[in-house]
Protein backbone atom coordinates (compact mmCIF):
# COMPACT_ATOMS: atom_id res chain seq x y z
CA UNK A 1 0.00 0.00 0.00
CA UNK A 2 1.33 3.48 -1.27
CA UNK A 3 1.54 6.46 1.44
CA UNK A 4 -0.52 8.98 0.39
CA UNK A 5 1.15 12.03 -1.12
CA UNK A 6 0.05 15.31 1.17
CA UNK A 7 -0.58 18.52 -0.06
CA UNK A 8 2.27 21.52 0.36
CA UNK A 9 1.16 24.05 2.12
CA UNK A 10 3.80 26.45 2.01
CA UNK A 11 3.06 29.27 -0.37
CA UNK A 12 4.19 29.22 -3.57
CA UNK A 13 6.70 31.87 -4.84
CA UNK A 14 6.37 34.29 -7.29
CA UNK A 15 7.06 33.75 -11.00
CA UNK A 16 9.78 33.71 -11.80
CA UNK A 17 10.89 32.11 -8.39
CA UNK A 18 12.72 35.36 -6.21
CA UNK A 19 14.70 32.18 -4.15
CA UNK A 20 15.70 30.50 -7.04
CA UNK A 21 16.94 33.99 -8.72
CA UNK A 22 18.93 34.62 -5.95
CA UNK A 23 20.55 31.64 -4.92
CA UNK A 24 21.97 31.81 -8.47
CA UNK A 25 24.11 34.81 -7.99
CA UNK A 26 25.77 32.95 -4.87
CA UNK A 27 25.67 29.01 -5.77
CA UNK A 28 29.15 29.63 -7.83
CA UNK A 29 32.01 28.00 -5.89
CA UNK A 30 33.81 30.66 -3.86
CA UNK A 31 31.14 33.19 -5.51
CA UNK A 32 30.03 33.46 -1.48
CA UNK A 33 33.44 33.96 -0.46
CA UNK A 34 34.30 36.88 -3.20
CA UNK A 35 31.01 38.61 -1.74
CA UNK A 36 32.30 38.27 1.65
CA UNK A 37 35.48 39.52 1.29
CA UNK A 38 34.64 42.58 -0.93
CA UNK A 39 32.13 43.86 2.21
CA UNK A 40 34.60 45.98 3.65
CA UNK A 41 35.79 47.32 0.64
CA UNK A 42 37.34 47.17 -2.77
CA UNK A 43 40.20 44.42 -3.45
CA UNK A 44 42.67 43.86 -6.10
CA UNK A 45 42.39 40.43 -7.62
CA UNK A 46 45.81 39.22 -5.75
CA UNK A 47 44.56 40.56 -2.75
CA UNK A 48 41.27 38.46 -3.06
CA UNK A 49 43.31 35.41 -3.89
CA UNK A 50 45.75 36.14 -0.44
CA UNK A 51 41.69 36.47 1.51
CA UNK A 52 40.51 33.02 0.11
CA UNK A 53 43.94 30.76 -0.23
CA UNK A 54 42.44 27.76 -1.42
CA UNK A 55 40.92 29.77 -4.79
CA UNK A 56 42.76 28.89 -7.64
CA UNK A 57 43.17 32.25 -10.03
CA UNK A 58 41.72 30.37 -12.86
CA UNK A 59 38.38 29.83 -10.61
CA UNK A 60 38.55 33.04 -9.07
CA UNK A 61 39.06 35.09 -11.99
CA UNK A 62 35.54 33.22 -14.00
CA UNK A 63 33.88 34.19 -10.40
CA UNK A 64 35.06 37.77 -10.78
CA UNK A 65 33.58 37.71 -14.57
CA UNK A 66 30.17 35.73 -13.19
CA UNK A 67 29.53 38.61 -10.55
CA UNK A 68 30.33 41.08 -12.46
CA UNK A 69 27.97 40.13 -15.54
CA UNK A 70 25.25 39.54 -12.83
CA UNK A 71 25.61 43.24 -11.41
CA UNK A 72 27.07 41.95 -7.85
CA UNK A 73 30.31 43.28 -8.51
CA UNK A 74 31.87 45.90 -10.02
CA UNK A 75 35.15 46.42 -12.00
CA UNK A 76 37.31 49.32 -11.92
CA UNK A 77 40.71 49.91 -13.74
CA UNK A 78 43.00 51.87 -11.94
CA UNK A 79 45.11 54.35 -13.69
CA UNK A 80 48.46 52.86 -12.33
CA UNK A 81 51.37 52.28 -14.10
CA UNK A 82 50.98 49.33 -14.74
CA UNK A 83 47.28 49.84 -14.50
CA UNK A 84 45.51 47.83 -11.64
CA UNK A 85 41.99 46.98 -11.34
CA UNK A 86 40.06 46.80 -8.50
CA UNK A 87 36.40 45.07 -7.83
CA UNK A 88 34.15 46.54 -5.33
CA UNK A 89 30.34 45.53 -4.64
CA UNK A 90 27.74 47.04 -6.20
CA UNK A 91 24.03 48.12 -4.50
CA UNK A 92 22.74 44.20 -5.25
CA UNK A 93 26.06 43.09 -3.56
CA UNK A 94 25.42 45.45 -0.90
CA UNK A 95 22.10 43.78 -0.22
CA UNK A 96 23.52 40.59 0.01
CA UNK A 97 25.37 40.94 2.69
CA UNK A 98 22.78 40.68 5.12
CA UNK A 99 21.83 36.96 3.84
CA UNK A 100 25.76 35.91 3.78
CA UNK A 101 25.79 37.64 7.38
CA UNK A 102 23.18 35.05 8.36
CA UNK A 103 24.45 31.87 6.68
CA UNK A 104 27.60 33.05 8.86
CA UNK A 105 25.83 32.99 11.86
CA UNK A 106 24.15 29.70 11.26
CA UNK A 107 27.32 28.29 10.39
CA UNK A 108 28.89 29.41 13.20
CA UNK A 109 26.09 27.80 15.60
CA UNK A 110 26.64 24.53 13.56
CA UNK A 111 30.43 24.68 14.21
CA UNK A 112 29.87 25.11 18.12
CA UNK A 113 27.40 22.65 18.27
CA UNK A 114 24.27 25.42 19.24
CA UNK A 115 21.85 23.75 16.87
CA UNK A 116 20.76 21.38 19.66
CA UNK A 117 17.14 21.77 20.60
CA UNK A 118 16.02 21.48 24.39
CA UNK A 119 12.41 20.18 24.63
Amino acid sequence: MSLKIRKNRSVAPREPCILTECLTIIAGAWAPNVIWHLRAGPRRFSELRLDIPPVSAKVLSQRLKELEARGVISRTIQPTTPPSVEYALTALGEDLIPALSAIVDVGHKLKMGENARSD
